[in-house]
């Protein structure tokens, strides 16, 4: 392959999984990530930033295989430690992985902006693609409960996304600027390909930030989006869920009518072929392909599909 960086929009789990086949199908380094940050948060002092650990841990080969998130053979003992003062272990942290937000939080004190901390952290794992957050400054997700306000972490991971979504707020977005090099990314890529992810949670505080989607509009770079919707299911997470009770249809369609005004080709399973007729009324490419990534075969192979789909494989 020549040309320039194929640029991803990701979220956590689902993303880093065809990450994960896309940087073994073509040079890891010619990969340019987009992270979310709108999960970020603090516990016990600390800045956890999720979906850029999941996305960095997986490309670095150490991820846990079966959960998809943290550290394989990491050890809980800190929590437990934690628990037994009474200090609250809701929020799963492995000792290794501790390591991470203890660096982070640090380097955040001395200064240094967490896009600069994610590239020092991707180096010190042996990841040779360059992964960044969409912005440096604060941006937090907020969901819209009966219950009230929840933020992100609270509402998934404490509550167990039990609550019924009304809405989103994105907190801080208004203000927040997209961090060095993302905007350049965009408008010189090779191509652009949004993740396999939640199009609320973790694609939406992306498309949040000021400029992002303007350039995503805007690029002469072919974009491309995966469904994260398979036979009426989201794959990983409340996706589905979310979709029925903010209103949208619960289907490859639904998610393509989110990113229909910047995105040129569609990706969905084979099982959901059915739909492509109304993605491809919508002014895109619709590409029927295996999207169930339960192999690290199955990865390549929906990358691989992915890069056909935008002329480049």
């Amino acid at each position: 392959m020549s040309g320039g960086k194929i640029v991803a929009l990701a979220g956590g789990v689902g993303a880093a999984r065809f990450l994960e086949g896309l940087a073994r199908v073509c040079a890891p380094e010619r990969l340019f990530v987009i992270g979310n940050t709108g999960d970020d948060t603090e516990i016990h002092g600390l800045h956890i930033s999720p979906d850029l650990d999941t996305v960095v841990y997986t490309l670095a080969g150490l991820h846990h295989r079966e959960r998809g998130w943290g550290l394989q053979g990491d050890t809980f003992h800190c929590l437990e430690a934690l628990e037994r003062l009474g200090a609250g272990a809701w929020f799963q942290l492995g000792d290794r992985d501790l390591a991470t937000h203890i660096y982070r939080t640090r380097r955040l004190r001395e200064g240094a902006r967490l896009s600069q901390i994610t590239r020092e952290i991707g180096a010190h794992l042996g990841v040779r693609t360059a992964v960044t957050p969409v912005t440096d400054d604060r941006l937090r997700t907020i969901v819209r409960t009966r219950a009230g306000k929840l933020d992100f972490q609270t509402w998934f991971v404490r509550r167990r996304a039990r609550d019924r979504v009304l809405g989103l707020e994105f907190e801080g977005s208004e203000k927040a600027r997209p961090a060095p090099g993302v905007i350049e990314a965009i408008r010189e890529a090779w191509a652009v390909i949004v993740c396999p992810s939640n199009p609320f949670l973790s694609v939406g505080p992306i498309l949040a930030v000021p400029g992002v989607r303007e350039a995503l509009r805007t690029t002469t770079a072919p974009v491309a989006a995966i469904s994260p919707i398979v036979g009426g299911r989201a794959l990983k997470g409340p996706a589905a869920s979310m979709m029925k009770s903010m209103g949208h249809r619960v289907s490859p369609a639904g998610v393509a009518e989110i990113y229909r005004d910047f995105a040129g080709v569609f990706v969905l399973d084979h099982v959901d072929a059915r739909y492509c007729r109304k993605i491809e009324a919508m002014g895109m490419l619709a590409v029927p392909a295996e999207t169930v990534m339960t192999t690290p075969a199955r990865k390549q192979s929906l990358a691989r599909a992915v890069l056909r789909a935008l002329g480049l494989g």
